[in-house]
């Protein structure tokens, strides 16, 4: 029986792929939170500066990049407190055959993930 992930899986999952993403663009990683709801997900480090990354897993019909402002305001007055930039990673993530549909349990799924957006 096909099984869906949980909210924990999705968000394990988004985080992997931003994770992944850093790695490539040559970040170093200096905290890494993966508890559903406890931000920043990613405290990194590229050429010395401080970088504070959120990253929530996106089901359709939700928007991948439309985040929530308040929150994001929040984690930027931590992160400023460190002289640290804040960034929103929207990881947009569905079903192989069909984005619309929930991502299920060893098989494929499709994402959309258009970068770090960063807070000012």
């Amino acid at each position: 029986m096909a099984e869906e992930l949980t909210e924990q899986e999705l968000h394990n999952l988004a985080m992997n792929i931003v994770g992944k993403n850093l790695e490539e663009d040559g970040f170093e990683f200096l905290g890494v939170n993966s508890e559903l709801k406890k931000d920043p997900q990613f405290v990194v480090q590229k050429n010395k500066e401080m970088h504070f990354i959120v990253v929530r897993a996106i089901s359709y019909p939700d928007e991948v990049d439309a985040y929530d402002p308040q929150l994001m305001k929040i984690v930027k007055d931590h992160a400023d407190k460190f002289e640290a930039k804040t960034y929103y990673a929207g990881v947009g993530l569905g079903h192989g055959s069909d984005f619309g549909k929930p991502v299920i349990k060893n098989e494929d799924y499709t994402m959309v993930y258009n970068g770090l957006q960063e807070i000012k």
